[in-house]
């Protein structure tokens, strides 16, 4: 008995099912996929333009802050001319006559001759007699020697060597008047007036409304630091063991759920209204100091907590069962399970959530805007540890917001410039976060 089938011919495959020729379905497929890899690329490379864009647009405008003219002259004073000038009744006048002596000097040394008076030299560098006469009743050695002093000219001379300000901008007024110009032009050319880095602009205060070119951030940034500290011992230690209770031990029910979801709703308030709660409470309520990083960093830490708690929630649920499971079968007690294995390896999520919440707080300005601390100005360091919480004083933000706010243009160049020393922070603190991430990082 034969099978009928063996005879007949296998039915040929079409050439269109074949695994090596697609069909049209599958080619519309693998374009679509195509497709989305471009528009991906493309999503990408728009991102890294404006991201580009926007670092050259803040270093371009902030380099400027870094550098200032400054005007170096040699200058000698004799013992007699010390005690002669301390003799007078107006000592600072009397020391400003005599380096704008020494300054005419070493201009027809270099083979210039310019007319100027004392109100033009002082339009240009300000009042140099009593930095002078300081210097000199501190350093009572240096009479008789030649002293190198670099003192920083005024800031629309800044702008006229920068750039910013030309000869047909430039409007005669009390600050400077175009005349003047002829004095900056011959002591550049004598090397008298030359650009050198601007040391003041980080170490040093706000210098007024009036004097963009003496203004600095360093006082601010002693103002943040105080403020991170407040946040840092205030909220990591509340914010981790809310987290621990709530993803360990609390009990599912309404009461917890209820807490959860308030901590959600509590991360995405707008930050202004931490700032009222803050006025309220800590100000108007507490009478706490104005305007101190005592109460910038309590408001700060409020505003902090929610994303602590969430991250540090986050890394205890990516801890494996496995790992609890297998410290309660050997016999530890719950929290020794917590304490011991859990938390030890949820700490690299914790750590990075911590500090990124802490770069958060340094870059806030509204809530700092309704404790004060932006129409406070801080002129000068504080006297000590505690002084440090409790002074008036300012942060990075809140002084480049008051840069931005007057009506000078010299400030814009300031805020531009601490927008730069801002960013450098920040990118160090997530940096930090970064690093300590990998080196607490472990696998299984």
């Amino acid at each position: 008995m034969t099978d009928a089938n063996l005879d007949k011919p296998a039915a040929a495959v079409p050439a269109s099912r074949s695994l090596l020729n697609g069909d049209e379905r599958t080619k519309k497929r693998e374009a679509a996929e195509k497709r989305f890899q471009y528009y991906g690329m493309a999503a990408i490379c728009t991102g890294l333009f404006f991201l580009v864009v926007l670092t050259v647009s803040i270093v371009r405008s902030g380099l400027p802050a870094f550098t200032n003219a400054v005007v170096a002259v040699d200058f000698s004073l004799s013992q007699e001319e010390f005690d002669a000038a301390e003799g007078q009744l107006f000592k600072t006048k009397a020391y400003q006559g005599l380096f704008n002596t020494a300054l005419q000097n070493k201009l027809t040394e270099a083979g210039i001759d310019v007319a100027f008076d004392d109100k033009a030299i002082e339009r240009i560098l300000g009042k140099t007699g009593g930095t002078i006469r300081e210097y000199f009743r501190e350093n009572t050695d240096d009479i008789g020697s030649p002293v190198m002093f670099e003192l920083a000219a005024s800031s629309r001379v800044d702008g006229y060597f920068k750039g910013r300000v030309t000869r047909d901008t430039l409007v005669d007024s009390r600050f400077l008047e175009l005349n003047d110009l002829d004095i900056v032009d011959a002591m550049a050319e004598a090397g008298v007036l030359k650009t050198a880095f601007n040391w003041n602009f980080i170490t040093g205060a706000d210098s007024g409304v009036d004097n963009p070119g003496g203004a600095g951030i360093g006082a601010s940034v002693v103002g943040s630091f105080f403020m991170m500290l407040v946040v840092l011992f205030l909220s990591l230690p509340i914010g981790v063991a809310a987290s621990i209770y709530l993803e360990e031990f609390a009990p599912q029910n309404r009461f917890t759920d209820l807490i959860e979801v308030n901590i959600s709703n509590l991360a995405a308030v707008p930050s202004i209204v931490f700032g009222i709660l803050g006025l309220a409470v800590f100000i108007q309520f507490m009478h706490l100091p104005q305007s101190a990083p005592l109460v910038g960093g309590l408001v700060l830490a409020l505003m902090t907590l929610p994303t602590i708690i969430i991250s540090t929630r986050a890394s205890l649920q990516a801890v494996p069962p496995s790992i609890r499971d297998a410290a309660l079968g050997v016999g530890a007690s719950k929290m020794q399970a917590v304490f011991h294995h859990v938390l030890p390896l949820a700490m690299p999520g914790i750590l990075t959530g911590t500090i990124i919440g802490l770069a958060q707080a340094l870059g806030e300005t509204a809530p700092l805007l309704l404790i004060g601390m932006v129409g406070f100005v801080a002129r000068g360091y504080p006297d000590g540890l505690i002084a440090g919480f409790t002074d008036p004083n300012s942060a990075m933000p809140a002084q480049i917001y008051t840069w931005a706010s007057r009506a000078d243009v010299g400030f814009y160049e300031k805020a531009w410039g601490g927008i730069i020393v801002l960013l450098i922070f920040l990118l160090t603190m997530n940096t930090i976060a970064i690093i300590l991430r990998r080196r607490f990082e472990r696998r299984w």
